[in-house]
């Protein structure tokens, strides 16, 4: 009888979402925001507070808050968490995604400029 699969973690999560952001890991601030939550093993549908625990993560990545690869990575973690089923879908349609919901399809203008770069338009 076939049983259904683990439930997918927080660090596998962050891992997809650095995968996403910075697939080479040339930014050492979307590094730092994964190296925070690698070793965090619950499935990620019951990690209570989740904002909370991406917030401080994205606090010790980047201090000066103008990374908007690190604020797009914490966007596809809170995406990911509730859209499971894109964990593995096309990058770009994923980052499109995940920026329309994190801003209601409004985000920031670095955010806007880091996603155009990449092709992306939300």
């Amino acid at each position: 009888m076939p049983t259904e699969p683990d439930p997918i973690t927080l660090s596998e999560t962050a891992r997809r979402a650095l995968e996403i952001v910075d697939p080479t890991g040339a930014d050492d601030d979307v590094v730092r925001f994964y190296t925070q939550l690698e070793d965090d093993d619950r499935p990620i549908t019951t990690v209570q507070n989740l904002e909370e625990v991406l917030a401080r993560a994205e606090e010790g990545a980047d201090i000066e808050g103008d990374n908007p690869a690190v604020a797009m990575a914490t966007a596809l973690v809170l995406y990911l968490a509730h859209r499971r089923d894109e964990l593995e879908d096309d990058a770009d349609e994923v980052l499109r995604l995940a920026a329309r919901s994190e801003w209601k399809g409004q985000p920031p203008a670095a955010v806007q400029n880091w996603l155009a770069e990449r092709g992306v338009t939300v």
